[in-house]
């Protein structure tokens, strides 16, 4: 199948790409340029320059690929769903999977929520054949924006206490970045996913305190845990959101910690023979990765 990957150079695109490859199926990436399309070509992929902001260029990219499917991992919290969609129909391009978010469930309201829910409400009455998967916390590689920070913490600051807003009993279901990725290349591939919208989580739910403590024992530590109470600290971090041009944590992130998050995946296990592996194993996994990392950093630098 030739597939056109949208998003294919980050951190759950590139794992995408690269299962796809190893599938069999000829893979082509859309890249601004620069290191993007050096980190497709890298992967096995071809390399088709477009922009999501520029319409006409989208247009040609779409038309020089002839793809089979399309395979949008980009966030649909950035408005382009509707460009996308019109160019893939337009481009007679029919067939076309998107990533979505388990984070439209939350009770808050980001301004990303809405954007999101109008972006799944234009591909479900697109026409297009349409399969929409949505993931709940994805972890799994040095490169993540989740585990990886207190897999570090924990192996720098053995001693730290670690903060539980609200206590750490709320929920979580977290997907391994390789389980999700072999997922959407399966999902695109069977015609039973046309028109049906799937949750990505791992296989059990786990309390925050269980994460961190079973990151702990990835990470060779007994992390000692601290309940803090959530509204000050959403304050704090929402102040220092507000001075950071870019900030490495937002308000919404802590408030978002209260809330369970816990989803059924039999419809994925049931069309898609789905089976994640445990966080128990995927931790320790990432916590090898984070050790050969770091090792090799060391030995290339000396630090």
């Amino acid at each position: 199948m030739r597939l056109l990957v949208i998003g294919g150079s980050g951190f759950l695109g590139s794992r995408t790409v690269r299962h796809a490859v190893a599938a069999g199926h000829e893979v082509t990436g859309l890249a601004r340029g620069g290191s993007g399309a050096g980190r497709l070509s890298a992967l096995g992929a071809k390399v088709v320059r477009g922009d999501l902001d520029d319409a006409a260029a989208l247009r040609g990219a779409f038309a020089e690929t002839k793809a089979d499917a399309l395979l949008n991992i980009a966030s649909l919290g950035f408005g382009h769903a509707d460009t996308i969609v019109e160019t893939a129909l337009q481009a007679h391009l029919t067939r076309a999977l998107f990533v979505s978010t388990t984070g439209i469930f939350t009770a808050l309201d980001p301004p990303s929520k809405q954007t999101r829910l109008a972006a799944e409400n234009t591909i479900r009455t697109s026409g297009l054949d349409w399969t929409i998967i949505r993931p709940t916390m994805i972890y799994g590689g040095p490169d993540d924006r989740n585990m990886a920070r207190l897999l570090n913490l924990l192996q720098r600051w053995p001693m730290l206490p670690i903060p539980l807003p609200g206590g750490g009993h709320q929920l979580h279901q977290p997907i391994h970045v390789d389980d999700l990725a072999e997922l959407l290349v399966r999902a695109v591939e069977l015609d039973v996913t046309i028109g049906r919208t799937y949750t990505a989580a791992g296989p059990a739910a786990l309390t925050l305190r269980q994460v961190v403590e079973q990151a702990g024992a990835a990470a060779g530590r007994r992390p000692t845990c601290l309940p803090i109470p959530v509204r000050p600290v959403a304050a704090l971090i929402g102040a220092y959101e507000h001075r950071s041009a870019r900030p490495r944590l937002k308000r919404e992130q802590i408030a978002r910690l209260t809330e369970d998050k816990a989803f059924s995946i039999e419809d994925a296990v049931r069309d898609l023979g789905f089976a994640p592996r445990p966080f128990a194993t995927g931790i320790r996994q990432e916590a090898t990765l984070c050790r050969n990392q770091k090792a090799a950093t060391r030995d290339r630098t000396g630090r």
